[in-house]
């Protein structure tokens, strides 16, 4: 790999796609297999995720595991332990799994490594979605997100699509979930989105000074999306159940605290929490991009998504029903990024579980969330940098 990779994140078109259907798919788009992972490891052999034979399946979500090389040991010990404890099925980190302060490609994987070893090594598929802080090492680095993403793909259990022309982002994924009852029958989606970096520094000559810094979902997703849902509608003969995963909130989980678009009084809090069923805590503000995407109005109206869960907000950790949808946050994950203040800058680290169960077609989900405070983890507000990881052979070649 160059010390520089020539296509960074927002200047190249991808998408993970379904397998190939007898429809024809739109201009500048190419079907790309759906998420599997090796049957066994270093085999080359492939196999599809399934529901247990009891019909249930696992999914954690870790968020904002953010950190260079010199991993919080506290992160690994965190994912550790929820692992050890909820034995998923699946894993995904759901955006900054890095951050500044990795000088070198050798130092990029290394920070990679850290958090992705505690799958790789209890062989429990996973993946990513990308934040907004994953190429901050660049400028040191030389290490964009398509260069990530070949380390991620290295992995043995990792399941993120590679890049395709057509599609805004890095790795936007669909990881499909066979029946337990008929081995190649998909009976649940999970949706791992590229949310982004920041705003541009203008559009049409006109900044964005007063407006959210942070970037948003592109209509060629929401279109993306909007197409692989009726392309799985079609392979599957009906609508397939689904959990989207992004890193950056949408405007819909601001307008599900308050209650509504312009509030921002107790009140108002109060009645969204009413109306919505919140249950959880918010600490700050959430911080969606600029412009709304879009993305929750083709949510309604495929009506297959049954909720949009986040990161971004380290401090957020709250889940409500917005009009049939759940809108939710996991907590952060990672030690070495900010928490809340003082004494307290650790109470919240955690991750998300979502319980999945099939009832005929359709599967229900319950979800909460695991804190480090409740595994014994030392929550002491300081830094405790760990020794980096040893690489694998195969992220030692790239």
């Amino acid at each position: 790999m160059p010390d520089r990779l020539p296509i960074s994140r927002r200047t190249v078109l991808t998408a993970g796609a379904l397998g190939a259907l007898g429809t024809t798919l739109p201009l500048g788009t190419a079907p790309a297999a759906a998420a599997t992972v090796p049957a066994s490891p270093g085999t080359g052999q492939r196999r599809n995720l399934r529901f247990r034979a009891d019909g249930t399946f696992k999914v954690v979500q870790f968020n904002d595991t953010q950190d260079d090389e010199l991993t919080d040991r506290r992160t690994v010990e965190l994912m550790e332990k929820v692992l050890d404890q909820e034995k998923p099925d699946f894993v995904v980190i759901n955006g900054d799994v890095i951050t500044g302060g990795c000088e070198t490609r050798l130092a990029v994987k290394q920070a990679i490594n850290n958090v992705v070893m505690p799958m790789e090594s209890r062989r429990i598929p996973w993946a990513v979605t990308y934040g907004n802080h994953d190429e901050d090492s660049l400028p040191q680095s030389g290490v964009d997100e398509a260069g990530m993403l070949k380390v991620y793909r290295s992995y043995e259990y990792n399941v993120n699509a590679e890049n395709t022309r057509g599609v805004t982002g890095t790795s936007n994924t669909i990881v499909t979930i066979g029946t337990a009852a008929k081995k190649n029958r998909e009976a649940f989606a999970l949706w791992l989105m590229d949310s982004g970096r920041y705003a541009p520094d203008a559009i049409d000559g006109q900044d964005f000074a007063g407006y959210p810094a942070w970037d948003w979902l592109r209509m060629d997703q929401v279109a993306w999306y909007r197409e692989q849902s009726q392309r799985l509608e079609q392979r599957r003969g009906r609508k397939v159940p689904g959990l989207m995963f992004l890193h950056i909130a949408l405007w819909e989980h601001r307008f599900m605290w308050w209650g509504g678009v312009d509030t921002r009084t107790a009140a108002d809090a109060a009645r969204g929490k009413a109306r919505h069923g919140i249950v959880g805590e918010r600490n700050e503000d959430e911080c969606p991009g600029p412009f709304n995407s879009g993305m929750f109005n083709a949510i309604l109206e495929r009506g297959d998504v049954k909720g949009v869960f986040v990161g971004h907000d380290h401090i957020n950790d709250y889940v409500g029903d917005y009009y049939g949808v759940m809108l939710g946050y996991a907590p952060g994950t990672g030690f070495g990024a900010y928490g809340l203040s003082g004494a307290e800058r650790n109470r919240m680290r955690g991750g998300r579980v979502f319980e999945l169960k099939e009832t005929g077609e359709d599967v229900a989900i319950t979800t909460r969330v695991v804190y480090a405070r409740d595994l014994g983890i030392d929550l002491t507000a300081n830094d405790q940098p760990m020794k980096p990881l040893p690489l694998g052979p195969r992220q030692q070649r790239i």
